[in-house]
């Protein structure tokens, strides 16, 4: 052993992002396996990466000696079960969002690696842009101040062609927009400000005729008292990301990129010159980790080897999909949803429609 983790990879779509950003870090890890449920393309995608492996079947990746870490890329109803394979082979997985469809479901990957070998990472690369880092920085010295609003806009276009494959369904994909795409940006938000304590949403289905929804508006109010609004759509020409924090001493600002939102430069405006000072002095000494796919597999190297904590857990996770849940129960019923979300609420064990 050299040290580096061995990685085989699962899907071989969004797994080539991953692959390359594994690559990326050469010293720390290895991608020795792609696993694709089409054996041709997981061929013809491994000799364009160089990966040593390619094969079709899970099980048989789950049983090679010398991966270390499976790193699950396969369409989103797969996640969970995927994730309790390797989970009972006793390997570090590493799982796409949304790791389930249910809260019941996370807790039930929460029971399973508490009994396994392994450890589970899911995927928010978002949070380790340096833009947010700084922000994440400025709120732990607390520098930012109490939280008064945070608006979250997810402005992005998707056209018909994005929905012939399992992109769209209740059954593949778990949900629409809310669920695989802005579930990145309410993350950070969760990161940054904290838990929620309650919801209000409306939900609709009105730039393509799909079965999930793909447009999407929430108001949220934090645990610390502080409100959020959360604006989502696949219906805009211009694409847009922004996201922006109002605190008691400073307001902060992403880029408009809306797909490099975590990522500098972010508009940070201190609220007094005394606020300015210890903004400056808390900068002091940041040192800039690499971002995204490959800024959290740098973090997920040192928790493994180092036996430390996870940069994103499935208590995270947990979040993320009991956030998912209280936006659908509420849209669906105009109804306020308290969280967090117990075996009580009648959406724990999943929010997509029975029909």
């Amino acid at each position: 052993m050299d040290g580096r983790l061995r990685v085989g990879v699962v899907g071989a779509g969004i797994g080539e992002a991953h692959i390359e950003a594994y690559r990326a870090l050469p010293d720390r890890f290895e991608v020795v396996a792609l696993c694709d449920l089409d054996g041709a393309r997981a061929c013809r995608v491994a000799a364009e990466l160089d990966v040593p492996r390619a094969l079709a079947d899970l099980p048989e990746l789950c049983a090679m000696g010398d991966v270390d870490v499976i790193d699950v890329c396969t369409p989103s109803h797969l996640h969970a079960e995927q994730t309790l394979q390797v989970l009972a082979a006793g390997k570090h997985v590493v799982c796409e969002k949304p790791v389930a469809g249910s809260v019941c479901a996370v807790d039930g990957l929460i029971a399973a690696e508490a009994q396994s070998a392994g450890r589970v990472m899911p995927i928010f690369q978002n949070r380790f842009g340096h833009g947010v880092q700084k922000l994440k920085r400025l709120i732990d010295a607390g520098v930012a101040g109490g939280l008064y609003l945070t608006t979250i806009e997810t402005a992005w276009r998707r056209r018909a062609e994005y929905y012939t494959g399992w992109h769209g369904q209740w059954a593949t994909e778990l949900g629409g927009a809310l669920v695989t795409l802005a579930i990145h940006a309410h993350d950070v938000l969760v990161y940054l400000c904290g838990p929620v304590r309650a919801v209000f949403a409306r939900a609709g289905t009105r730039v393509n005729a799909i079965e999930t929804e793909d447009t999407v508006v929430a108001a949220l109010e934090m645990a610390s008292g502080g409100l959020a609004s959360l604006s989502v759509t696949t219906g805009s020409a211009a694409e847009v990301s922004r996201w922006r924090f109002c605190f008691s001493e400073l307001s902060a600002e992403s880029r408009a990129d809306p797909y490099a939102a975590s990522l500098d430069p972010w508009s940070i405006a201190a609220d007094s010159p005394e606020a300015a000072c210890r903004i400056e002095h808390a900068f002091e000494g940041f040192v800039k980790l690499p971002e995204g796919f490959v800024g959290q597999f740098y973090r997920f190297y040192d928790a493994i080897c180092l036996d430390g904590p996870l940069p994103v857990t499935l208590c995270d996770a947990r979040a993320a999909v009991e956030l998912v849940t209280a936006i659908y129960y509420s849209a669906r019923t105009g109804v306020d949803v308290a969280l967090p979300i117990g075996q009580d609420h009648p959406y724990y064990e999943g929010w997509q429609p029975e029909d």
